[in-house]
């Protein structure tokens, strides 16, 4: 009879840690599965971060590409689908960057992926990540996106929300020439404007935690989601939805004589720049630096609404539009359809005492 029930004891004990263990297990999976139906795209790893990103952001960026850093970098978040957000940034000619979160299926999961490119020094190359560390409190929702083939030996991406507060930090094995990712850029930004995407969160009842794309086999055979001929990628800019393009053309001042050398800022904004007397800056959402003698300019992959397009003539080349320089004394409005193209004109007409 005592030999029964030790043996039932132990049977308990074994029975009892084996439970244990498959609710450990469960409670750590990524993305719960029900048995027989499989991996639901309600448990989307990521999905948080989608509502996290919406609005104008503005910051300064560290960085230690040839680029380096600078002091201010505007970021204009908007959803272009009921799953995905983007944001198109220019800085001049040849370098841009476009950003893109939406949910996709991999590995027999679902999780939110990051797209991540446009043009460096004139080339070409864009980075897939997908999430693979979610923490969301309430003082902050912190998310780790790594590089899709490698992870991140490879590359990874952080992105961080306090309050009005959003931090990217990307780590890179600068083209696998380091054993892991070491950092590669900081951009701490402040929430300038969260009323701008309200028409794109109606419009789509965003965000919704159904599938972007399915990137079962987008994968297969290469050796990095890492692209630099990005006609060969899964999901290019020239199939976003959504987005059109603005092109705008501008004419300086009969009153001055634009030296060559020196530089032109084209700058869209939701809002007149200048309201009562005093400068609006929150509501800026492209620019881009040009040369004096480069006449207009196209913005693509451009979120539909309404703008104000200004142009600005750095006279003295200092870098910064201050007392002397000269800039559009109004704003040009315009409105961009979904999907749409436009042409606006404006002028510089106006000396900044």
């Amino acid at each position: 009879m005592r030999i029964t029930i030790v043996i039932l004891c132990v049977l308990f004990f074994i029975s009892f840690a084996s439970c244990k263990s498959c609710k450990d297990k469960k409670s750590t999976d990524e993305t719960p599965e029900d048995p027989i139906k499989g991996p639901s795209v309600e448990n989307t790893l990521g999905y948080g971060v989608l509502n996290k990103v919406k609005g104008i952001w503005n910051g300064p960026v560290s960085s230690t590409t040839p680029l380096g850093g600078y002091p201010e970098w505007i970021v204009d978040f908007r959803p272009i689908s009921e799953n995905q957000i983007s944001a198109k940034n220019e800085l001049d000619t040849l370098n841009d960057i476009f950003m893109s979160f939406f949910i996709v299926k991999y590995n027999n999961q679902y999780k939110v992926a990051f797209r991540n490119g446009g043009s460096f020094g004139g080339m070409k190359r864009v980075s897939y990540f997908l999430a693979d560390s979610v923490s969301e409190t309430s003082a902050q929702s912190f998310y780790r996106f790594a590089e899709v083939v490698k992870g991140r030996s490879r590359a990874f991406t952080e992105v961080i929300r306090k309050s009005d507060s959003l931090i990217v930090k990307s780590y890179t094995n600068k083209y696998n020439t380091q054993t892991s990712a070491t950092p590669h850029m900081t951009w701490r930004a402040k929430l300038q404007d969260s009323t701008s995407y309200a028409p794109a969160v109606s419009a789509f009842g965003f965000p919704k935690n159904t599938m972007t794309k399915d990137f079962s086999s987008s994968f297969v055979g290469i050796t990095e989601a890492i692209y630099y001929n990005t006609t060969s990628e899964p999901y290019p800019e020239s199939v976003q939805p959504y987005l059109g393009k603005t092109t705008v053309n501008y004419t300086h001042s009969a009153s001055y004589t634009p030296n060559s050398n020196n530089k032109t800022f084209l700058v869209i904004c939701t809002q007149p720049l200048f309201i009562a007397g005093s400068i609006n800056l929150k509501n800026r959402s492209r620019y881009v630096i040009l040369a004096a003698n480069d006449l207009n300019f196209t913005f693509n992959y451009m979120h539909p609404g309404s703008y104000y397009a200004y142009a600005m003539y750095d006279k003295d080349g200092s870098g910064i539009i201050n007392s002397g320089d000269w800039i559009s004394a109004t704003g040009t409005p315009f409105n961009l359809a979904a999907l749409g193209t436009t042409t606006v004109n404006t002028a510089i007409n106006f000396q900044i005492p």
